[in-house]
């Protein structure tokens, strides 16, 4: 059984120490600010998280784009030519193509590569959701499994992470078109949240609205308590929008209530932080649907 590669891409916003950890290749994402092009790598080298959310908050121009053909072809090629297959587990298609532009790239390869395998699959998943599954699939991978049982298990598990999120600011997502103008207005007027999850079809799905910032974050923690199973054997990932530290305490609070084995914390990326806003905060765990 020939040996093969975990590939993914930027918007899984999992920390550099876990992208070593599962030895991901990871495809970056790009971010325009105001005009200049940034890559979204995960390690902040061409832009810090915390440069990017001042950038944001000054109401900067940013606009974001998948990773070209070219950039999966440069990616994929390198591994191919090491002798390895690739199994790419990639950015939800229902908000980016970025898992389309792979699986483009992955066909176009395959006749010159007779002998390899490349495995695409759609996460269905954003942000950290993304980097759980990985986390999953990862685990998965060190039971020695085939390349295709593994991409079996991811896709038995993606519709099994659960996605829960709110933001502090509304215009954010009134300018990305997931509000109306109207709504974000009057949203913010009355300190309205909107408690959101990614739906079974990959898509940002407002679910419900809460009066403040704390009841927001209950929200969410509501939601976990619903569907989350064995909690207190699981790793949690949870990501913000440059506010660590309301997230630590958001973070004992759930050991609190809920528990869990272990939790991971790490910054919304700039290319789904783009549309969100400083302030975002995204509760990732394993429950029985999502």
């Amino acid at each position: 059984m020939r040996d093969f590669v975990l590939a993914t891409d930027s918007s899984c916003d999992l920390p550099q120490e876990l992208v070593d950890k599962f030895e991901l290749t990871v495809v970056p994402l790009t971010v325009n600010i105001d005009g200049k092009v940034y890559k979204n790598y995960l390690d902040g080298r061409e832009i810090g998280f915390k440069e990017f959310y001042d950038y944001s908050r000054a109401k900067a121009d940013i606009k974001t784009s998948c990773p070209s053909l070219e950039a999966f072809n440069t990616a994929f090629t390198d591994i191919l030519e090491s002798g390895k297959d690739i199994l790419y587990i990639g950015f939800s298609s229902a908000l980016s193509a970025t898992t389309q532009n792979a699986r483009t790239v992955a066909d176009d390869l395959a006749p010159l590569y007779p002998d390899a395998k490349i495995i695409v699959v759609d996460s269905l998943a954003a942000s950290m959701g993304q980097g759980l599954l990985l986390k999953y699939v990862y685990e998965e991978k060190q039971k020695g499994v085939s390349i295709e049982e593994l991409a079996q298990y991811a896709e038995d598990t993606k519709g099994h992470i659960c996605h829960w999120f709110t933001v502090n600011d509304l215009m954010y997502l009134k300018r990305g078109g997931r509000v109306s103008a109207t709504t974000a207005i009057a949203g913010t007027a009355l300190n309205v949240k909107p408690v959101m999850h990614t739906d079974d079809e990959g898509r940002l799905t407002n679910v419900g609205k809460a009066r403040g910032r704390k009841a927001s974050l209950q929200a969410l923690l509501e939601h976990m308590k619903e569907s989350a199973i064995n909690p207190k054997e699981q790793t949690i990932y949870i990501s913000h929008g440059d506010c660590e530290d309301e997230v630590r305490d958001f973070a004992k609070l759930i050991k609190k209530e809920v528990g869990f084995k272990e939790v991971a914390i790490n910054y919304v990326g700039p290319v789904i932080g783009g549309h969100t806003g400083p302030g975002v905060v995204a509760l990732f765990f394993y429950g029985t649907q999502r």
